[in-house]
């Protein structure tokens, strides 16, 4: 650290002080509750840790790593310095919930992953660190900032996820007044339904949401849009509109058997037992072997939550081998912490059920890779003759998700969507459909928290040059 004198120039930190982890709760306790599972380094550990940085002349982990093109070397050189509310500030300044991304962003495929000192040591713990800076500042100083005076434009925000935060956000710093409409009983989006508690607390989304409506943002939930209030009708009362709906429509599963009892979906399950509210059809897990198909960062909530539900045991089948996981490593190494089994290159081809329709087990075949896809990973291919079956009680399908259909009144204002119902925007994040914008899931498909920032970031940007040009309606 830069109070420390040591034999070595800082810039070689690296070499001589190791990567640490932040304290994390040991997996016996942790299965018990739905709790966060790490905790804050503490003041000497995070100066240490920021210290590793080498502060690279084009730091991949800003210009390749970080979808927000966070400002990483420079709050980090503050933290190694002790400066921990100037670099929460300096975090602040390029993300809208830092104390967020910190605790849900997949670090390892991300900044931490093109970190250079992965070529001769560990990376820095950036994730950890970003947490650090912005608890301390929450706990330390009045992160609210100043109320902007009223512009006079009216923007509506069609959902409240990470998305729908921050546009609404940065709307909001720019005077504008902010609406935002969500379907279900709770803001939060994803950040509350889909995320579970052990990975990201209700309390600190609600901390986010609560700093919003001290800028004057508002909520309005249990409105649908498209089924309550048409995209239409909402045009003609805002001067602006930006779709933040995401992607939570469950991609299918497609073999027989399918649609037998014990078959559920991810999401459902996640929001029933995160939130401990219905969602369908009450889903028993205690004493239960369940079975999680998909290897993705949904995958790995599902077997964790049915772990903290008392399940017997829990599953993950997945088609491809580890390398190809598009999950988490983190969360995969806290999964088998926890008590979780994995089953690569194993595809499910059916599902059969007792006499009164309940699933008991799954027919697998094994895998092999083949040839690269278009998008380079390695094809799946079956084995002949080599199928097995797995006892099952419980299946959870977490296939991924595809874009919502926003139509439901019907698509009167002829917004342009790709076949696979992804909305089309322009570099501005504009539909084809002036003065309606949208971003997110709705437009990539299924994608990162982080992502669905820089959309809304860029979508607010260009509601602001569009609304610059007009004037107010009232």
């Amino acid at each position: 650290m830069n109070n420390v004198t040591h034999p070595w120039p800082a810039k070689h930190n690296w070499r001589y002080i190791q990567r640490e982890a932040p304290p994390k709760r040991d997996a016996a306790e942790r299965v018990c509750d739905f709790d966060e599972i790490y905790n804050l380094y503490d003041e000497e550990t995070v100066r240490a840790q920021a210290s590793r940085c080498i502060d690279c002349p084009n730091p991949p982990c800003v210009k390749q790593g970080c979808p927000l093109q966070n400002r990483i070397p420079e709050w980090l050189a503050l933290t190694a310095d002790g400066r921990f509310l100037e670099a929460a500030a300096l975090s602040r300044s390029t993300s809208n919930m830092p104390e967020i991304c910190s605790r849900v962003c997949p670090q390892d495929r991300l900044c931490e992953g093109a970190c250079v000192l992965n070529a001769r040591s560990e990376p820095v713990s950036i994730g950890a660190i970003e947490r650090f800076i912005n608890e301390y500042a929450f706990a330390h100083q009045d992160v609210n900032g100043s109320v902007v005076a009223p512009n006079g434009f009216e923007v509506a925000v069609v959902g409240s996820g990470p998305g729908g935060i921050a546009c609404a956000d940065e709307l909001s710093k720019l005077g504008y007044a902010v609406a935002v409409f969500e379907a279900q009983d709770r803001a939060g989006g994803l950040l509350v339904n889909g995320i579970p508690s052990f990975k990201l607390e209700k309390t600190v989304v609600d901390r986010r949401l609560e700093l919003l409506k001290r800028h004057g943002v508002t909520f309005r939930n249990r409105v649908r849009i498209g089924r309550d209030v048409s995209l239409s009708v909402l045009r003609g009362q805002f001067d602006a509109v930006y779709l933040a709906i995401g992607a939570q429509k469950p991609k299918e599963l497609e073999i027989k058997g399918a649609e037998l009892d014990g078959v559920f979906h991810a999401l459902p399950f996640l929001i029933q037992k995160n939130l401990n509210e219905p969602c369908g059809s009450k889903i028993e897990i205690k004493g239960k072997r369940v079975a999680v198909l998909g290897g993705g960062d949904t995958a790995m909530d599902c077997l964790r939550t049915a772990l903290r539900c008392g399940a017997r045991e829990a599953v993950c089948l997945y088609r491809r081998d580890f390398e190809n996981m598009p999950g988490s490593r983190k969360e995969y190494f806290n999964a088998i912490e926890e008590g979780a089994q994995f089953v690569f290159l194993t595809n499910p081809v059916s599902l059969s059920g007792d006499e009164s329709g309940k699933v008991t087990a799954a027919r697998c075949v094994r895998m092999e890779l083949g040839e690269p896809d278009a998008k380079g990973r390695r094809r799946p291919q079956p084995i002949p003759n080599s199928e097995f079956d797995v006892l099952v009680d419980v299946v959870l399908v977490a296939f991924g998700f595809d874009p919502v259909p926003i139509f439901a009144a019907g698509n009167a204002d002829k917004i342009e969507v790709n076949k696979w119902g992804g909305v089309v925007v322009d570099q501005n994040q504009m539909t084809s459909v002036a003065g309606i914008f949208a971003g997110g899931d709705l437009v990539r498909g299924p994608d990162l928290v982080v992502r669905a920032v820089a959309d809304s970031r860029k979508a607010a940007a260009g509601i602001h040059r569009y609304l610059s040009t007009l004037r107010p309606r009232v």
